[in-house]
């Protein structure tokens, strides 16, 4: 290794030929220089929100990361933010700049995935979000047509976004929101259009948080709210062949699939654009009428803890 490729920015990157993973077909090295590659393009969507990683070490099953580790170097910036589930404060990293992309590069962190509000005001989403889930198989046109739900469900109410896949086998729409809103709000907001979809088409979209209740059907998921994070446009994702979440055109939705994008095809088109910054609409505000609407829809994962509840119940009385 060279002196030039063991140090970056002032970065000690090591083991650069190391596997990545098994079935990554990728090393240390690949991912490193993808990070470096993107990092014009990437960097937007991490700045000043709080940062959760998937890493992943030689031998080890993957993990998520949320708290820094004691080892981090003092320049990475942190935040504290506290963590109502585990009563505690965690510390997480804020990846403001490209040193502190090559460290958690160099950290095997492979999947990036920021909150939807910024440091500024952790209760004020900037996004909207909703995630279509295909089934299992090869099920990523089910995704596409999902989307378009989603997208004409939207259009119905005044409102536009911009689409990217997930990497792995779904896709991801986005809507950039003025501020003012109201996490509830939001959150409400987003219930409705999923459900506003479902409507379009039930065959083929649905809102049911419980798997088993799928049927087949795309998850319309509109629990990517509050506090949720999601992973962030040209993240890697720890998948066979490494692939990215990539914009896509909606033009051109029909014509891809998640492996078009991976960390040795995405540098190139990105080299002189930025197609996620391209095509993401101005923020706007979210019509009253459909944030009302959201509020009288149940929250998925409150709605289908009892539900599980319930039919634990009808089981044990059944038995």
């Amino acid at each position: 290794m060279s002196g030039a490729d063991a140090t970056r920015d002032g970065v000690s990157l090591t083991n650069l030929d190391q596997p990545l993973f098994d079935g990554a077909d990728a090393t240390k090295r690949d991912l490193v220089d993808y990070l470096d590659a993107v990092h014009e393009r990437i960097l937007p969507q991490l700045r000043g929100r709080p940062l959760s990683v998937i890493r992943v070490r030689p031998g080890q099953p993957p993990f998520m990361q949320k708290n820094l580790p004691k080892y981090t170097p003092d320049w990475v910036a942190r935040t504290p933010v506290w963590a109502e589930a585990s009563h505690r404060e965690i510390s997480y990293a804020l990846c403001d700049d490209r040193r502190t992309l090559l460290w958690f590069g160099n950290q095997r962190a492979v999947e990036y995935h920021p909150t939807l509000a910024t440091v500024d005001d952790l209760h004020r989403p900037t996004h909207l979000v909703l995630d279509l889930d295909p089934p299992e198989g090869d099920s990523f046109a089910l995704a596409v047509a999902a989307a378009r739900l989603v997208r004409q469900a939207l259009a119905d109410v005044g409102l536009a976004g911009a689409v990217k896949t997930s990497g792995a086998k779904g896709v991801h729409v986005f809507v950039p929101v003025a501020q003012g809103a109201t996490v509830e709000d939001m959150a409400a907001a987003t219930r409705a259009v999923a459900a506003r979809a479902e409507r379009l088409d039930p065959a083929l979209a649905t809102t049911a948080f419980i798997r088993e209740d799928r049927g087949g059907r795309v998850f319309v998921d509109s629990t990517r709210a509050g506090g949720a994070t999601v992973v962030a446009a040209y993240s890697p994702r720890l998948r066979p062949g490494v692939p990215v979440s990539f914009p896509v055109d909606w033009a051109d939705l029909g014509d891809v699939v998640p492996a078009d994008f991976t960390i040795r095809t995405a540098p190139a088109l990105v080299a002189e654009r930025d197609p996620w910054a391209e095509r993401l609409p101005a923020p706007q505000l979210l019509p009253a009428d459909l944030v009302a609407e959201g509020h009288t829809i149940p929250i998925a994962r409150v709605q289908a803890m009892h539900e599980g509840k319930r039919r634990a119940r009808a089981r044990r009385a059944a038995d």
